[in-house]
């Protein structure tokens, strides 16, 4: 879709996420998709809204379609990378997080942005629903390690010995 989305559009959107609190599940998505049906049809921004929206509510089978067709529809930018990082956290919830795994992975090898902890602490939580405790451990330490004061070359070092070298970064 090449329609752009005005400011005022992001603003609403914005404050309606910021009162989420104030409405039942129910309403809150109702509102979201009162606001999205302003979108031309099949926007990837409405699905991630959408998606975002059914997710926080706990209906995630419903949103895992929804992510998935924001993503095949184009979605880009910050909300691409969060669409990942949801759709990940969401099939680890429901039980698949081999899937949300292959995706986080992925995305470390995609691209780096302000996102790269959230997408590092996802897939650690998934390494530990995988087994994969010691890497979930390394991944987490890693992370941190760059928001420390002091230490934080000392802490990237022994993280990384945790486990050895962390797969796919």
């Amino acid at each position: 879709m090449t329609m752009k989305i005005t400011a005022e559009w992001e603003q609403r959107c914005a404050a309606l996420w910021a009162a989420f609190d104030e409405y039942d599940a129910a309403d809150f998505r109702s509102r979201i998709k009162a606001l999205t049906d302003e979108l031309p049809e099949g926007h990837p921004v409405a699905a991630f809204e959408l998606a975002s929206a059914d997710d926080a509510t706990d209906l995630g089978e419903s949103a895992v379609s929804l992510y998935r067709a924001a993503l095949d529809g184009g979605l880009d930018g910050t909300r691409r990378r969060e669409a990942v990082i949801q759709l990940a956290s969401t099939l680890r919830t429901l039980g698949r997080p081999e899937s949300g795994a292959e995706l986080l992975i992925a995305e470390r090898e995609r691209t780096s942005d302000h996102l790269d902890d959230a997408v590092t602490a996802f897939l650690a939580l998934t390494f530990v629903d995988l087994g994969r405790e010691r890497e979930a451990a390394a991944l987490a330490l890693g992370a941190l390690a760059g928001h420390l004061p002091s230490y934080g070359r000392s802490l990237t070092r022994y993280a990384a010995e945790v486990t050895g070298p962390i797969p796919n970064r």
